[in-house]
């Protein structure tokens, strides 16, 4: 059996300056644990695969499309494919999301992903 906890993982580089952790991956998906510290959010971007959110602590607002709701600890956020999306927190506390993406974006997407990421901000 393999464990893992995201403490012992560490953060990615990554185009919002934020807290992200791969913490699984193999060809069929990824997992990657987002921590959103008091006023940090993601830069809104959308994904070529489809991505769930699942919050595992806090309180933050998830952007999909036109769409804003606040979400909290348990609940999960279905995001379709190439909808832009973004992750807020407007809190005081820490925002711990665990984000899955599937099928897992090949090299050339994710690229593709952080340059559009990149040429928005």
């Amino acid at each position: 059996m393999k464990t893992i906890s995201f403490k012992g993982v560490e953060t990615v580089k990554n185009p919002h300056g934020v807290d992200a952790r791969k913490i699984h991956e193999n060809e069929n998906v990824q997992v990657v644990h987002i921590v959103l510290k008091a006023g940090e959010c993601l830069k809104k971007h959308a994904t070529p695969v489809d991505v769930f959110f699942y919050i595992l602590e806090g309180e933050g607002i998830v952007e999909i499309g036109n769409e804003k709701q606040t979400v909290t600890k348990d609940m999960l956020v279905d995001s379709p494919k190439n909808i832009p999306h973004c992750l807020y927190n407007e809190g005081n506390a820490d925002f711990r999301v665990l984000v899955v993406k599937t099928p897992k974006p090949t090299n050339t997407q994710n690229k593709q992903a952080i340059q559009n990421i990149l040429k928005s901000s």
